[in-house]
């Protein structure tokens, strides 16, 4: 089957790095739409899935090159998950209404407060809130992406977080 034109799925992260009280770095990376998440953007719109809805934040620390399969029951291993931050969960991910062929959570960012020292590679987008993972085998993974260079956190340090998703469709 040929379809002609294009559609694209697709966001970017966008992180603050605060540290004592400071903005001392920002920066924004593409993401990988997963194929979990293709398909249940597709089975939720127009099959008969069940919408998701509440969306978490999660780190990882791996130096792991994101793929399109990696799912929401293998991410917490497969990119070795950043758990060493203050929060009980992973942050929510609080949208806000959709315009323009975008979302976004940029009113209320995602916000990891670090307990410890870490070399963080990427972030991604997860239907389940456990850090623990202990939640993760009925989620679903919809977005990925990995630094264009590692950061280095320390403990006291948050760390914002923006994720805007944006759909385009070309004749």
């Amino acid at each position: 089957m040929n379809i002609t034109g294009a559609t694209e799925v697709g966001g970017v992260f966008e992180f603050e790095l605060v540290r004592d009280g400071k903005v001392i770095d920002k920066w924004s990376d593409h993401n990988l739409v997963t194929n979990e998440g293709l398909n249940d953007l597709l089975q939720v719109y127009l099959g008969n899935g069940t919408q998701k809805t509440t969306w978490y934040v999660g780190l990882f620390e791996g130096n792991y090159p994101p793929v399109a399969s990696v799912t929401g029951a293998t991410v917490k291993s497969a990119a070795n998950e950043c758990v060493a931050y203050d929060e009980a969960t992973r942050p929510e991910w609080v949208d806000a209404a959709a315009a323009s062929q975008q979302i976004t959570n940029t009113a209320s960012k995602a916000t990891f407060t670090m307990n410890a020292s870490k070399t963080v590679y990427g972030a991604f987008l997860i239907s389940a809130n456990a850090k623990d993972g202990s939640n993760d085998a009925a989620s679903k993974l919809f977005a990925i992406s990995r630094f264009s260079a590692a950061r280095s956190l320390v403990a006291t340090d948050e760390l914002l977080v923006t994720y805007t998703v944006s759909a385009s469709s070309a004749a």
